[in-house]
């Protein structure tokens, strides 16, 4: 994992050394990103909690694990930019992940940077596997699928209160063979 901060040379250390990869109690089973850049504003508890969240919510989106996502995001979780009909709450990201899995049975996400600042954290987001499944009336031929995202998150007490997010479903639909 690549790191890059902000921070003074000394709280670096304690960010390499205590508080980022696998040295954050169980954070070692969750998905790590590729580049982590923090701000030098947080306290070293609040950087935690933030990347707690939003390792969690990526390692929900990495293995379809729905513990994870119900622990990352708070109870009355708002998506901001759902799609149409897509249900509120953390509800509605288990019921899309279900829905996307049965696509894409080995969907796997990647963190490629992940930006933690103030009560924010932005995620880049690299999802690929092969469409095997059925994504409504589209039955997938083993093609390909290799898509990025871009995930905003508000963090309170935690958890992800909110999130903003945007696919880039083009290439998503194109590779799907709905375009």
């Amino acid at each position: 994992m690549k790191y890059t901060t902000c921070f003074r040379p000394a709280i670096a250390a304690l960010i390499f050394a205590g508080l980022s990869g696998n040295a954050i109690s169980s954070q070692g089973k969750w998905l790590q990103p590729k580049q982590l850049i923090v701000d030098n504003s947080l306290s070293k508890a609040q950087l935690k909690a933030n990347e707690a969240a939003a390792r969690k919510y990526a390692t929900f989106w990495n293995t379809g694990n729905e513990t994870l996502a119900r622990d990352a995001l708070a109870v009355n979780f708002i998506d901001k930019t759902p799609p149409e009909g897509r249900k509120q709450g953390p509800e509605g990201a288990i019921l899309a992940s279900r829905a996307f899995r049965t696509a894409v049975p080995d969907l796997r996400c990647d963190v490629e940077q992940m930006i933690i600042s103030g009560d924010r954290v932005v995620s880049h987001l690299h999802f690929h596997g092969t469409f095997t499944g059925t994504f409504g009336k589209l039955k997938g031929q083993g093609q390909k699928i290799d898509f990025i995202a871009t995930d905003i998150y508000e963090v309170a007490d935690g958890k992800i209160a909110a999130n903003w997010h945007i696919e880039d479903n083009l290439t998503l639909m194109k590779q799907l063979g709905a375009l």
